[in-house]
């Protein structure tokens, strides 16, 4: 039932973590480790891969604008959590709520479209590889990008221009930052619309990408089971396994957050995966890539004056 009160609002309270109320400060010290553990991280992951040749790679290219896409989507959202937790959250003005609506939904897009570049990478350069160096040139990885950027910003207008038409009659976000369905709760108008724009755009973005990942990797297991040596094969899988891992969380995450029905979860369940993916997942990146990639570390060996691994 639709509120009836259509008292106008022009500011939003999040209301944050209330069912951890006693917890607080232990939540923000978690949060702040692992934030600044990510920021680290990815600032480690841009510089050695600008500063060290051997990594001036199509795939190592994709991983820079990963990192770089992954610090500004922690920026755009965990600094005011943070400070919500410790007594300092202000209310957010509905143009404020919209710009940090806006730089999520794009980024968070662009980081699907990213791994789906990066798995395309892995595909050509597994089963087309004497022809890699010309498909993957640097202006096709250019546009990869360009593609991957425009594909956020197209749909981030879409939803916000859908979302921030409807009429707002309560002011408390059940949530911690201003994300699509937590905001629409809010409006005195019928959703019904919105929610069906609404699934069906996160299901364009999430599906699409997932599935041309998913391709990728059929026909690059396949030409992997054909290589005679077994150290050919391990050596195949071994250039796949980081990005494979990152793209099963990555996309298991964003699955469960935006392809659920609206009433499957309750909002302890929902806070937890957006957790998930807003503190976690931005982490995975830097610690799969940096723990598990031998060339990576190879790299920060010899940034640091050290042998390289053998």
């Amino acid at each position: 039932m639709k509120r009836e009160n259509h008292t106008v609002v022009s500011e939003f309270v999040f209301q944050g973590f209330p069912s951890f109320c006693e917890h607080k400060l232990t939540l923000f010290a978690v949060f702040l480790i692992l934030y600044l553990l990510t920021l680290a991280g990815n600032v480690i992951i841009v510089t050695i891969i600008s500063i060290d040749r051997h990594l001036h790679t199509p795939m190592y290219f994709f991983l820079s604008m990963l990192s770089m896409s992954e610090t500004m989507y922690t920026l755009v959202i965990v600094p005011r959590m943070l400070s919500s937790l410790i007594g300092l959250s202000q209310p957010i003005s509905l143009a404020g709520c919209a710009t940090q609506m806006f730089f999520f939904i794009t980024l968070a897009i662009n980081n699907c479209f990213l791994l789906t570049a990066m798995g395309y990478d892995r595909y050509v350069a597994i089963c087309n590889p004497l022809r890699y160096t010309v498909i993957m040139n640097k202006k096709v990885c250019a546009q990869l990008v360009w593609g991957t950027c425009s594909i956020g910003l197209l749909v981030a207008i879409i939803q916000i221009s859908s979302v921030f038409k409807l009429p707002f009659c309560d002011r408390k976000v059940a949530h911690y930052f201003c994300d699509i369905r937590p905001v629409m709760k809010l409006s005195c108008a019928d959703t019904n619309l919105h929610d069906i724009i609404n699934i069906i755009v996160s299901s364009l973005v999430i599906v699409v990408p997932m599935g041309l990942v998913f391709i990728s990797y059929i026909l690059i297991i396949s030409t992997i089971l054909k290589i005679a040596s077994a150290e050919g094969r391990k050596k195949a899988f071994a250039t796949c396994a980081s990005h494979l891992t990152v793209v099963i969380v990555h996309y298991g995450c964003a699955s469960i957050a935006y392809l659920k029905p609206n009433s499957e979860n309750t909002r302890d369940q929902d806070q937890l995966i957006s957790v998930t993916y807003t503190i976690f997942t931005p982490l995975l990146n830097p610690v799969v890539y940096t723990l598990r990639n031998k060339e990576v570390k190879d790299a920060l060996h010899r940034a640091f004056g050290k042998k390289p691994l053998a």
